[in-house]
C-alpha cells in the first residue's frame, strides 16, 4: 500500500487560478480606483464647504448656513452679474471667506446715488435692494478694471462689501468659487442658491 501526502511528490497537480477570477479582481480594483478618483475630483473642484457669517446675504442665505462652493466653474467662465461668489478680501489667506453677490463685471461703471445702485447709468436692483444707506466708495462713479467685480450683500445695509474701502472691487484671482448649494442652518432647508 502506498502512502500519499508524505514527502515530495512531483506528480501533484498544480492548482490554476482561473482567468475569470483574475478578471473579477481586476474589475473590482479598477472600480475602486475610479471611485476614489471621482470622489477626490468632486471634493476638490466642487465640494468645498464653508459657512455664511452674519446676516449680509439674507434672505437668500442666513448666518450659520453651510454652503458648497464650485471651485472649478470660474476656470471655464467668468463670474457674471447675479452670481453669488465666495472670495478672500484682498487675497488675505488669514481672513474668513466672504459670500456676496456680483452686481457689476469688468468694464462696467458703478454708482450709488440717493440710495439707488446704478450700473452703466441704469438703476439696478430696485426690487431686490432696499435704499442703500451707505454708498461708500461708490458715491463717486467707479469704472471696473479688467478682472475686477463689484459685489454687494443682498441685505446691503448690513453688509461689508465692495463699498468698503478695505474690500473694494474684488479681483478675480481672490475669488475662491461660486456658491451653488446651501445646507440650511436654523431650519432654513437646503437647495440651490439663486
Amino acid at each position: 500500500m502506498r502512502r500519499r501526502g508524505k514527502g515530495l511528490n512531483f506528480y501533484r497537480k498544480k492548482k490554476r487560478v482561473s482567468t475569470s477570477a483574475i478578471k473579477e479582481i481586476a474589475s473590482w480594483v479598477t472600480g475602486i480606483v475610479i471611485s476614489v478618483f471621482l470622489a477626490f475630483s468632486l471634493v476638490y473642484f466642487v465640494g468645498m464647504r464653508t459657512n455664511v457669517i452674519g446676516e449680509s446675504m439674507e434672505p437668500a442665505l442666513y448666518g450659520g448656513e453651510n454652503i458648497l462652493i464650485n471651485r472649478f466653474i470660474y476656470r471655464i467662465v467668468d463670474p457674471g452679474a447675479g452670481d453669488v461668489i465666495v472670495f478672500l478680501p484682498g487675497g488675505n489667506q488669514n481672513a474668513h471667506y466672504y459670500v456676496k453677490r456680483v452686481v457689476a463685471v469688468p468694464g462696467q461703471t458703478v454708482l450709488i446715488e440717493n440710495g439707488i445702485l446704478y450700473v452703466d447709468g441704469e438703476s439696478v436692483g430696485e426690487e431686490t435692494y432696499d435704499l442703500i444707506s451707505y454708498p461708500g466708495i461708490a458715491e463717486n462713479e467707479i469704472t471696473l478694471e479688467q478682472d475686477e467685480y463689484f459685489v454687494l450683500g443682498d441685505n446691503c445695509n448690513n453688509s461689508e462689501d465692495s463699498r468698503s474701502g478695505n474690500i473694494g472691487a474684488v479681483k478675480k484671482d481672490t475669488i475662491v468659487g461660486q456658491a451653488w448649494f446651501h445646507i440650511g442652518g436654523s431650519g432654513h432647508g437646503i437647495g440651490f442658491i439663486e
